[in-house]
């Protein structure tokens, strides 16, 4: 790095004494001016040769001393010498030349000349009008800067003389109106002939033939009095086409020869060979001008280089230095080539893994699904007989193998239900509702729920919600109960003799929405500090030393990944042997009329003492005999057939106030003989009776026609609502 700084600094002391040997005297900025002037009165004049060579000389010397209005002012009076020369291609490209030039100054003059003069070449040259209409209103932006009247009302004639040339005359008509306006104010001569040949042709639009007259014949007076050739020979013209309108074919054509020959002064042969001389010279000139740029910086090196041998010294290093650079440089990009090749090859690997994953995925969703069907079924068969050997022999109610029989089937059934739990929530399968409740009431229905696990193990639950806590709450109650169901058995469960609290606090309220702080404390076992950082895993358990405490080891997974859903976070501080301390934070919208619109948007449960007439489709014997005596309980009646087929034949002779529909069976599933049903116009309600997840098959249920889905094992109360409330509702529509 030192020695890199030492050859900038040489080499910027060398350019500054190359400079300081090598000044001349500059031209002067006035000297310039002056130059300028002289070419555009030689252009005027029409002597385009000596414009051209004075342009030459005044544009070299702007450009020796930097001065870019200067330039754009040149470049402007090269390309006015072209456009009277009616070499139009050249013009436009000076006049964009001096355009690039006036650009980067302040100068909104020459940006109003230049913009204009453009749009007299596209318009009355080139017959772009549109085009020409553009720079003509940017010409005129720049006026209202300056702000210059005159060069405003020269903008304001040449878009109403384009208008009118293209027959637009409504839309040019404004354009004249304010030039009219200005010259009772100014009396601007440069204007009057074209004024004047203006307002003549807008009247001969209108058909007012006098008034057009009077304007041609004093456009003509007013042009050779102030011999404008110009202006004059554009009056003769659009005069003549006014006389060919009126038939008046003679004073046409001797008006049309007086624009012909008033041209031909104006563009004389030998002025316009003598002016081509130049602008080829002033072309050259331009070339010549770029190689004497490259060959005076080449001198300057030249002649740097000759000054001091240290600087071809300091430039042999430089060279030297960039060689090890460029070597570098190629070392790099093979480095680089190489590195990208290897990071392809390991895409394309993380593609065909990423790809093998999902499948793997969809494999274990599949066989989750499966699994959780393939056990449920024969649960429900546990669960159901357990059930009604309990309801049909009251004697073995105190059977302590009966009883563990239906513990152990419903604690097998917990752990299906948690695998199936995870799973969802991996998948983002889970959206959280919104419904209304209490939150004392919360703690107290898991508080009951959990008494029995309390009593095994001698523990005391006690309950403390801060009274600031509104009463009615909305949100998930049913995962926000999940949560405290898992923190609550797990602390009932490692604690033995002691205490569990569940604390309630709120902490703020913003916009509605209450912050409250939840704390569910033991004084259990504890759990190790090394321990902490895996208990919220999915499959691990800590603290199973002495005592088996059972479980899949999914409950605290479960907790962590429902309050991700809410938003939160869950924290814990414990110690061995003295217990542990679980807290998170979760937000519960508090409004009135939401809670009210909720309760009212609840279905009632419409129990009824008839006797319904029920068809169940179930292909399992031991699920039909469940299913049968469940029903036939409540004094329903009940007839059951074993497929689809059967199904579709009896409901041609008899009729059944609702259906309970297996799925999964042999011949033809529960969605197509729904779906059949419904084909033959029969509205009686149907259940889905299934051991699938209900997420799973509720689209294909509805699309089949099915009412609702009741997921095996149930609670017989939570069937006998469902079947109630869709028949009194199909009752009540027919």
């Amino acid at each position: 790095m030192p020695l890199i700084r030492i050859v900038l600094l040489i080499i910027l002391w060398s350019s500054f004494l190359g400079t300081a040997f090598g000044q001349t005297q500059l031209p002067t900025k006035k000297g310039i001016e002056k130059l300028t002037k002289q070419a555009t009165k030689l252009r005027e004049s029409g002597d385009f040769e000596k414009s051209l060579l004075v342009s030459r000389l005044a544009l070299r010397k702007s450009i020796a001393i930097h001065d870019n209005v200067l330039i754009a002012q040149n470049y402007n009076n090269v390309a006015a010498n072209y456009n009277d020369l009616a070499e139009f291609d050249k013009a436009i490209f000076y006049y964009k030349k001096a355009l690039n030039y006036a650009n980067i100054t302040q100068n909104d003059t020459i940006k109003q000349r230049i913009n204009n003069n453009l749009g007299n070449m596209y318009c009355f040259e080139k017959k772009k009008y549109e085009k020409g209409i553009v720079y003509y209103r940017r010409a005129l932006e720049y006026s209202k800067k300056i702000p210059d009247s005159s060069q405003m009302a020269f903008t304001n004639l040449n878009i109403a003389w384009a208008y009118f040339d293209i027959g637009k005359f409504d839309e040019g008509e404004g354009n004249l109106k304010m030039i009219n306006s200005y010259y009772k104010k100014h009396n601007n001569d440069i204007i009057i002939v074209i004024l004047n040949m203006l307002n003549g042709m807008y009247c001969n639009y209108k058909n007012e033939d006098t008034k057009a007259d009077l304007y041609f014949k004093e456009a003509i007076r007013l042009g050779k009095k102030l011999n404008e050739k110009s202006d004059l020979s554009f009056s003769h013209l659009e005069y003549s086409k006014f006389l060919l309108k009126r038939k008046d074919y003679k004073r046409a054509y001797e008006n049309l020869d007086i624009y012909t020959r008033l041209n031909d002064e104006i563009y004389a042969e030998e002025k316009l060979e003598k002016a081509n001389v130049e602008g080829i010279n002033f072309e050259l000139d331009e070339y010549r001008r770029a190689i004497d740029k490259i060959e005076n910086e080449k001198d300057l090196q030249f002649q740097s280089l000759k000054k001091s041998r240290i600087i071809v010294l300091l430039f042999i290093i430089a060279i030297f230095v960039l060689l090890l650079f460029l070597n570098s440089l190629i070392k790099n990009n093979k480095f680089r080539l190489k590195s990208n090749a290897d990071l392809m090859i390991a895409n394309e690997e993380l593609i065909i893994a990423n790809k093998k994953a999902q499948e793997s995925a969809i494999l274990k969703t599949q066989f989750v699904s499966t699994i959780s069907h393939e056990l449920r079924t024969p649960l429900y068969g546990v669960v159901g007989i357990t059930d009604l050997l309990l309801e049909e022999h009251k004697e073995l109610a105190t059977s302590p193998h009966l009883n563990s029989l239906k513990f152990s089937a419903r604690y097998l059934l917990s752990l299906v239900n948690d695998i199936l739990q995870i799973n969802k929530i991996e998948e983002n399968k889970i959206i959280l509702d919104n419904l209304s409740f209490n939150l004392t009431d919360e703690f107290y229905m898991i508080k009951n729920s959990l008494s029995f696990i309390a009593k095994k193990n001698n523990n005391k639950v006690y309950i403390d919600v801060d009274p600031s806590i509104p009463e009615s709450l909305i949100g998930d109650k049913l995962r926000f109960a999940q949560i405290l169901m898992n923190l609550v058995s797990n602390a009932l469960k490692f604690t033995k003799n002691g205490e569990v609290n569940l604390i309630a606090k709120q902490i703020a309220i913003k916009d509605g929405m209450h912050s409250i702080a939840i704390k569910i404390k033991d004084n259990g076992i504890g759990i190790a500090s090394l321990d902490q950082e895996k208990i919220f895993d999915k499959f691990v358990q800590v603290g199973r030393k002495e005592i088996d405490y059972q479980g899949t080891g999914l409950g605290l997974a479960i907790v962590k990944r429902l309050l991700e859903l809410f938003g939160s976070e869950i924290t814990v501080e414990s110690e061995l042997g003295k217990g542990t301390t679980f807290t998170f934070l979760v937000n519960f919208e508090c409004n009135a009329g939401k809670t009210t619109e909720i309760i009212n948007n609840i279905q009632v449960d419409m129990t009824s003492s008839q006797a319904f007439k029920v068809l169940v489709v179930e292909d399992n014997p031991i699920n039909q005999l469940i299913t049968k005596k469940t029903i036939e309980k409540n004094n329903y009646s009940c007839v059951v057939v074993d497929d689809g087929f059967k199904a579709l034949e009896i409901l041609e002779n008899e009729e059944f106030d609702i259906i309970l529909m297996d799925i999964n069976m042999p011949l033809m599933n529960g969605f197509e003989t729904s779906r059949r049903i419904r084909q033959r116009d029969i509205e009686t309600p149907i259940i889905a009776l299934t051991a699938f997840d209900k997420n799973e098959i509720t689209d294909e249920a509805i699309m089949a026609g099915m009412n609702d889905i009741i997921v095996k094992p149930f609670e017989s109360v939570q069937l006998f609502k469902i079947i109630n409330c869709l028949i009194l509702k199909t009752k009540s529509v027919v």
